[in-house]
């Protein structure tokens, strides 16, 4: 049997999956790409916000409203590798991951929930 203090070292020593992941609508395909730090935390608090009417994306919330739970999956796109060496910013890799995905997938206009960026026009 495990103790207290072993469990807390055990918990300290975790580090969590960080990585890429999506919410997919089953009936319209729509997608919804986010980076965590945390996936599988960020995961589960993802679908406490849709269950209870408080996702950040108004439309995906609506989706989900309307359709239910189970027209909706949750899926890891990508995940990164914990390292521990000193010039690692595990934020700047995972935001550079997560635009890889937005590149790839393009989960704009009636392929997704994101709205694409306006382009900062050129000051000359």
């Amino acid at each position: 049997m495990i103790d207290k203090k072993e469990m807390k070292k055990q918990y300290k020593q975790h580090v969590p999956e960080m990585g890429i992941y999506q919410i997919k609508n089953r009936i319209n395909g729509k997608i919804w790409i986010a980076g965590a730090r945390d996936l599988h935390g960020q995961m589960n608090s993802c679908k406490f916000q849709l269950k209870n009417g408080i996702h950040v994306n108004k439309e995906l919330q609506g989706d989900y409203t309307r359709l239910g739970e189970e027209d909706f999956s949750f899926e890891i796109l990508d995940s990164l590798e914990p390292r521990k060496e000193g010039d690692h910013n595990p934020a700047a890799e995972l935001k550079t991951l997560e635009e890889m995905w937005l590149d790839k997938l393009q989960p704009y206009d009636d392929k997704g929930y994101h709205k694409r960026k306006k382009r900062e026009t050129e000051k000359g």
